[in-house]
């Protein structure tokens, strides 16, 4: 059921240029005259981020990099490019890069600008502005990271911290296919199952649920349905890498405003305790927390699953469960694991994995069924 009222926040400028990453000096005089930016990335992308790197200097940008965030960044990542962007004097932050590095440089801009401390930030509405000029671009298909209100940080062995705040929106969301062209088809694969699963769960989301979201959900749930085989299959596939960016970027607007549910809760844990990366820990229990669900959004599930072309002419029920067969079945198809005891998890592993899942009281609160610490521990039992 739609919120009868609701409040829509997204960027205020998305950009679609394949090659727009080796222009983006053209953008910046508009985002209060950054001069002097600081760019986030990670060592993996960093010869990509060269050729960006290069052309902004060349326009005059007095350019500072950044390049050692990790994945699921811990606190001092975060804390070290802060410190080069103060000693830069940076007037703006660039994220270029997966999820992580987005997630960094959306923290950078918003600590260098207000002075707030990192811990201060976690949670719900904590921080604080105002931030420094932030741009976001993608190098994966998956996160929808440039357009989210969200920063994840990992604060402990087994323990992760969100930051949501409508400081952490960018000014310019950037998608420049070229960066994506060549990306493995395993990461592609996971990247992209985690862009559908913000659209299922956007979709089905029991609080914040309303027209724009569903819009946008839809539309990249068919997108990525559509065109993600092909960018697995054919890496150099620019208009399918295009397509991919797109559906992630509107499921990554979709699910900033109707919020993720027990799919992220319990893929989470498998994060933190057993370094899966986070697409592929969604695609590990997509398939059991649909069948949990399907009761309760049987009707969703069918509508989702005829807008995809299944089910079509079928009763509610068998175009629910074709839907949930469908992506079910999305991970064989791509190539990547599809048990727990893949990724190393085993049975003596469910209850603490379990105790953490409970722990995602933000996510939790938004599946469209409730959830205990035994559906919990039977829903990573099925997928073992």
């Amino acid at each position: 059921m739609h919120t009868t009222s609701f409040e829509f926040r997204s960027v205020p400028r998305i950009v679609v240029a394949r090659g727009g990453a080796q222009r983006l000096a053209d953008w910046l005089p508009g985002l209060a005259g950054m001069r002097r930016p600081l760019l986030v990335t990670d060592p993996g992308v960093r010869a990509l981020a060269e050729p960006c790197c290069t052309a902004l200097r060349e326009a005059g940008v007095a350019l500072a990099v950044f390049d050692a965030v990790q994945p699921d960044p811990p606190p001092e990542v975060v804390e070290r490019a802060l410190a080069l962007a103060r000693e830069h004097r940076a007037d703006g932050v660039i994220g270029l890069g997966g999820g992580s590095s987005l997630d960094s440089a959306k923290l950078v801009a918003l600590l260098a600008g207000s002075r707030q401390e990192l811990p201060a930030t976690f949670g719900v509405n904590q921080a604080s502005g105002p931030r420094l000029p932030l741009v976001l671009v993608p190098t994966t298909a998956g996160t929808g990271s440039e357009v989210t209100p969200i920063a994840i940080v990992t604060t402990g062995a087994d323990t992760k911290q969100g930051i949501v705040s409508p400081w952490l929106l960018p000014d310019l969301a950037l998608l420049d296919a070229t960066l994506i062209r060549g990306l493995p088809p395993a990461v592609t694969a996971a990247t992209g199952i985690d862009a559908m699963v913000h659209a299922i769960e956007a979709y089905t989301s029991l609080r914040l649920k309303n027209p724009m979201s569903d819009a946008l959900a839809l539309q990249a749930l068919a997108l990525l349905d559509r065109w993600l085989p092909s960018a697995w299959a054919e890496g150099e596939d620019l208009e399918a890498r295009e397509q991919t960016l797109l559906g992630a970027c509107m499921a990554g607007m979709a699910f900033a405003n109707a919020p993720v549910a027990a799919v992220h809760a319990l893929a989470y844990p498998l994060g933190a305790r057993f370094h899966v990366p986070h697409g592929l820990s969604n695609a590990l229990v997509l398939g059991p927390v649909l069948r949990f669900n399907a009761p309760q959004a049987e009707l969703l599930y069918a509508e989702l699953g005829r807008h995809l072309g299944l089910g079509a002419g079928r009763d509610e029920t068998s175009a629910c469960t074709a839907f949930i067969e469908h992506m079910a079945a999305l991970s064989g198809r791509l190539g990547l694991p599809t048990r727990l005891r893949d990724v190393g998890v085993q049975a003596g592993d469910l209850d603490r994995l379990a105790d953490d899942a409970l722990l995602q009281t933000r996510l939790l609160i938004n599946n469209p069924r409730p959830l205990t610490r035994a559906d919990a521990r039977e829903l990573y039992a099925s997928a073992l």
